[in-house]
């Protein structure tokens, strides 16, 4: 039984969990019992680390928005003015300069910016930030 926790304890929780479900195998019904057991114990003890962590992510989130230095509080709304910036200038300025240009019959190439990464960037806080106005909706985070 030691050799099981051992090997749960250095491996993943499919691993764990899948070595477990084969030892299960051929056991006697007590010891897939107590396998069956043991297993669940390492998913919720896995399940209370992972929350454990999200709370202290969650706290330091709060010291950092609540802190009166714009550059501890306020690099989060900077990265989405960056982003918006970045976003007008690629799909609004870019587009009608060069439209500018061809009519004054000056072409000229205006530089493009990696949409990749402004859209990524985009996406990352569109999702945080809905997630938060889903918290808020249901009155699991504090109204700040």
């Amino acid at each position: 039984m030691a050799s099981i926790v051992t090997n749960l304890l250095s491996g993943g929780l499919l691993q764990g969990v899948n070595g477990l479900i084969d030892r299960i195998k051929g056991k006697s019904p007590e010891d897939a019992a107590k396998l069956a057991e043991l297993a669940a114990k390492y998913q919720d003890d896995l399940l209370a680390a992972d929350m454990q962590a999200r709370q202290m992510q969650a706290d330091v989130n709060k010291a950092e928005a609540s802190n009166a230095s714009v550059f501890v509080a306020g690099w989060r709304p900077f990265v989405g003015w960056v982003c918006g910036c970045g976003l007008a200038i690629q799909l609004g300025v870019n587009p009608i300069a060069t439209w500018i240009a061809a009519l004054l019959h000056h072409p000229v190439a205006f530089p493009s910016l990696d949409m990749g990464t402004l859209f990524t960037l985009l996406a990352g806080m569109l999702g945080l930030g809905g997630m938060r106005t889903y918290e808020k909706l249901n009155g699991a985070a504090g109204n700040h």
